[in-house]
């Protein structure tokens, strides 16, 4: 990520396919933590987005038994996060001015 902190324009900044369980799970939650850092956020108040992340995955696939997708999208000051795992969604913003 090359921008400076807060210098995304509002729109898809990110989007990603996970497996909700295994090694590569961990990847969604780490990198949205580091997305909202570099969106603005201080690492204290940027940890909480990967919690939101691991709770969308859990939300549209309680199973866990398949990829989610995930779309990051910066909309003026909120980080909007969303979910969908076959008809199902959800969606997390995040104060970026927090």
């Amino acid at each position: 990520m090359t921008n400076s902190a807060g210098a995304v324009q509002n729109g898809l900044v990110l989007r990603l396919s996970l497996p909700a369980t295994g090694d590569m799970a961990a990847v969604g939650p780490e990198l949205a933590t580091r997305l909202a850092q570099q969106l603005g956020l201080t690492p204290a108040h940027a940890a909480p987005v990967g919690a939101a992340v691991t709770d969308l995955s859990r939300t549209v696939d309680p199973s866990a038994a398949a990829n989610v997708d995930f779309e990051f999208h910066k909309v003026g000051a909120e980080l909007l996060i969303m979910a969908r795992h076959d008809s199902r969604t959800a969606e997390k913003r995040i104060p970026l001015n927090a």
